[in-house]
């Protein structure tokens, strides 16, 4: 047993160094190219509408405010300043978003941001989008890049297509931090004691990002209430829950399987799936111990394991906000084509572990 499982760690280990890493800077190399076009769009924006500010910065050979959906498809979130005069309102109501009201019905003219200010004083995602998406529409036009990008039609989102093979979208968004959400409120769950008091201090204080998109849950039934609803994302928090330990090595490895065996039709499985089924297992395994580099494989089984289970019962809840189910809207066959393909990874992971040399 320990024997298969050391050869387990060996291999995963081998693949992490070859397939892994080969990954990584496939996509660094991506991130690069892709950066220049956006800052060159964004830099355009700007002279139109100073209020809209290219947040997109490079720290130590990283982009921040740069998520990686997958290798061709990137978010960038655009933080913009000035929240002060709101008040943010999480009532459950929509999962997975909230709604940010004038704090003081005199204090409308202060707002930097006046005129996307519903009558009922919600600052209106929707609104603050559709002027961005025209600002970034003319800037397009002008930018030193113009021949090699264009807007993608069709979407309330801002999104822009680079040499017809990357899709990066453009995400107006506001930083929150020292509040947490109210429906994020049973985190940490009292019997679980992972990630422990000051971690948990830690990553509250981080806080979370409101995010100016379509919401999962409201896919459908927007009423205006709805499209002016802020969504809810907790990139720094969760990036900050995974870094002892094999947890980051673990989620590298599995991104890397899903990209090259689980990009199916429909794409029911993204890499956020992947993250969130490994913050439950850090749950299951709360000991630091059970993170060593020795445990790699066990962790992984038990992520792929998990997976299955999600797609055979169509759900997924959110780490953070469980009424947020993350495959709101996915077609059901692609869910049970992702659960056959995922068994036949795990089985072949699980009884063979050379087969790696192969995945």
């Amino acid at each position: 047993m320990i024997a298969t499982q050391a050869k387990l760690v060996y291999q995963l280990n081998k693949y992490h160094n070859e397939r892994c890493q080969a990954r990584k800077a496939a996509i660094a190399k991506t991130i690069r190219e892709v950066c220049k076009v956006v800052s060159d769009v964004l830099k355009e924006v700007e002279v139109q509408e100073p209020r809209f500010i290219s947040s997109l910065s490079e720290i130590d050979a990283r982009y921040e405010g740069m998520e990686v959906i997958s290798p061709n498809e990137f978010e960038v979130v655009l933080y913009l300043n000035q929240m002060g005069v709101f008040n943010f309102v999480d009532d459950g109501s929509l999962p997975g978003c909230a709604v940010l009201k004038l704090s003081d019905g005199r204090k409308r003219s202060m707002s930097l941001w006046v005129e996307f200010i519903t009558a009922s004083g919600y600052l209106s995602a929707r609104k603050i989008r559709s002027r961005f998406q025209t600002l970034v529409a003319q800037a397009v036009d002008k930018c030193s890049y113009r021949d090699v990008v264009k807007m993608v039609a069709d979407t309330s989102e801002v999104r822009l297509r680079i040499r017809e093979r990357y899709v990066v979208q453009i995400t107006p968004a506001f930083k929150c931090t020292g509040i947490w959400p109210r429906s994020a409120a049973q985190w940490p769950m009292p019997h679980i004691p992972w990630p422990g008091p000051n971690r948990v201090a830690e990553v509250k204080a981080e806080g979370f990002n409101l995010l100016s998109k379509e919401c999962y849950s409201l896919t459908g039934k927007q009423s205006s209430a709805e499209s002016d609803a802020w969504v809810l994302q907790f990139s720094e928090a969760e990036n900050r829950l995974l870094m002892a330990g094999c947890r980051k090595k673990c989620l590298s490895v599995l991104k890397t399987l899903r990209d090259r065996h689980l990009e199916l039709p429909g794409q029911p499985l993204h890499n956020y799936h992947m993250k969130t089924l490994l913050l439950y297992e850090c749950e299951k395994h709360p000991r630091e111990t059970d993170w060593d580099e020795s445990c790699l494989g066990d962790r992984l089984n038990g992520i792929l394991l998990q997976l299955i289970s999600c797609l055979q019962c169509r759900r997924c809840p959110h780490y953070f906000l469980p009424n947020l189910d993350l495959f709101q809207g996915k077609p059901h066959s692609a869910l049970e084509a992702a659960a056959k393909q995922t068994w036949r990874l795990a089985r072949e992971i699980l009884t063979n572990a050379k087969s790696l040399d192969k995945l």
